[in-house]
């Protein structure tokens, strides 16, 4: 079967303690990189083998050798990096909030960002490794125009151009690489339909309506030229840091420019009433896959298999049933810190997304 699957995952999981710990010890400069990256090491092959022996055909490396979701990529660009900074609109119940990213200069991919970490994943799998990265949006959505140097790009239209040409220039390494499945990860739909945050996209001199468009279009670039082979689905997320997030509010507002991306699945949260109904799926084009957040990665609480397999019918009312999968409604931990979930509680999730998609798809 190609990807997406039945039973699929997002792609970040809890850091174990040892791991947690060499990344810290390494931050204080107690230990050097090629020790941590023996750390990261071990931990990527446990939790592979922990995916594969609870029957995920999808295995990621856990997002292991990142802090952040986002910022770990697109720093690997020339002209990219991340810095904090104060936020109009922010993760609820937390002080703390992840880096902002800003363009200094021409975005320039020179030497590949994850191939290689990519290549040790590979090397540990026996199924199918799945490449997360984020993006394109990700370089624009937050600090908008004022965080992308006008000295280098008075024209943002020459940006979006360079954002593709470097994202291409990644994505066919990948596919070099043996990588057949790749995930964007994305906060922008989903944020724009935030009618808080919308707003002060509004204030900021953005049309949040247009931008959805854009922001498409910047992932039709990045994808165009894919390796024959390569399945590629996106994510879209309302936010997930600490258990906390940042928008509410249904698809509907965004949802034709959504499914205007050329990608062969669209990972959609579902998991609560800040993600409306199944109604905006009726725009899903035809063949398209769409795998549903059902299961929440928020809060340690099992999901109860009935219920899943009633809003599993639900969405199917919109989109055939064999053009539907399960799956987390986001990673168990999009940065370091991770979400407010034991590691049983993740695995538990996990295995319970499987069976489900047994039972339900056979």
């Amino acid at each position: 079967m190609k990807p997406p699957f039945r039973a699929d995952q997002v792609g970040s999981l809890l850091r174990p303690a040892e791991l947690a710990e060499a990344r810290a010890k390494f931050k204080r400069k107690e230990i050097d990189a090629a020790a941590l990256r023996e750390a990261e090491d071990r931990a990527i092959r446990a939790a592979v083998a922990k995916q594969e022996s609870i029957g995920l055909q999808a295995v990621t490396d856990g997002e292991f050798r990142r802090d952040w979701w986002h910022v770990d990529f697109l720093a690997g660009f020339d002209g990219v990096e991340g810095y904090v900074a104060p936020l109009v609109v922010g993760f609820k119940d937390t002080e703390e909030q992840p880096p902002m990213i800003r363009v200094t200069g021409k975005v320039r991919r020179t030497k590949p960002v994850f191939v290689d970490s990519f290549k040790f994943m590979k090397s540990a799998v026996r199924n199918t490794a799945k490449q997360t990265i984020p993006a394109p949006a990700m370089l624009h959505l937050r600090p908008g125009r004022s965080g992308i140097s006008k000295e280098a790009y008075p024209d943002l239209g020459q940006f979006w151009q360079d954002v593709g040409e470097a994202y291409r220039a990644e994505i066919k390494d990948l596919g070099a690489a043996g990588c057949t499945y790749l995930q964007l990860d994305d906060t922008s739909f989903a944020y724009l339909c935030d009618e808080k945050f919308a707003g002060a996209l509004a204030q900021r001199g953005d049309d949040p309506k247009k931008l959805a468009w854009t922001y498409a279009e910047a992932i039709n670039a990045a994808v165009k030229d894919r390796p024959a082979g390569m399945a590629i689905t996106m994510h879209t997320c309302r936010g997930n840091f600490k258990s906390t997030w940042v928008a509410s509010g249904g698809y509907e507002p965004v949802v034709e420019a959504l499914f205007s991306a050329d990608l062969d699945g669209f990972f959609m949260e579902f998991d609560s009433e800040r993600a409306g109904t199944f109604e905006p799926l009726r725009y899903v084009p035809k063949g398209k896959k769409v795998v549903l957040g059902l299961v929440t990665t928020k809060f340690g609480q099992l999901e109860d298999k009935d219920t899943i397999k009633r809003r599993i019918d639900a969405a199917a009312k919109y989109v055939p049933l064999e053009n539907l999968a399960l799956s987390p409604q986001c990673g168990f931990s999009s940065t370091y810190h991770g979400n407010d979930l034991s590691q049983d509680d993740q695995w538990r999730k996990l295995q319970r997304i499987v069976e489900v998609a047994k039972e339900v798809w056979g």
